[in-house]
């Protein structure tokens, strides 16, 4: 069984959970350009989760998520990736053919890589912490 609550496994998780996220972000927006991306920024997303859920257990865990069923960032990853396909269609373009749109007002160029990128994410954050999650719970009954 294992057992959390190390002060400075406490300390460390409270510290780098924020890093790892906002790093996670930082390979998510820049992936299509340079090496990151969607697989890669939810591995480190759901590393930082992990971690907190070592130090602080399951429940201290589901409390951070905010009632977000780890299952429920699956389906939203898989609709966004099933979605960021439509725009080219729509175009009269084959299927997963990049669109670009530039938002003005930020100067920002959003696109499909994009939309499919955040998919990916969402995707893999949910299923690692859900499995992390799990194994954690089923670990806890055991005698």
């Amino acid at each position: 069984m294992v057992k959390s609550g190390t002060i400075i496994l406490n300390t460390a998780a409270r510290f780098l959970m924020p890093l790892q996220l906002m790093f996670s972000i930082f390979l998510l927006l820049r992936g299509h350009d340079e090496p990151g991306g969607g697989f890669i920024a939810g591995l480190v997303a759901a590393g930082a989760f992990t971690l907190y859920l070592f130090a602080f257990g399951v429940s201290a865990t589901k409390e951070v998520l905010r009632m977000v069923d780890p299952r429920d960032l699956i389906g939203v990853g898989l609709l966004l990736g099933m979605i960021s396909v439509v725009p080219a269609w729509f175009m009269g373009q084959p299927f997963l053919t990049a669109q670009w749109w530039t938002i003005p007002v930020i100067d920002f160029k959003a696109s499909t890589p994009l939309i499919f990128d955040i998919g990916v994410y969402f995707a893999v954050l949910g299923s690692v912490t859900g499995m992390v999650m799990t194994l954690m719970e089923v670990d806890k009954d055991e005698p």
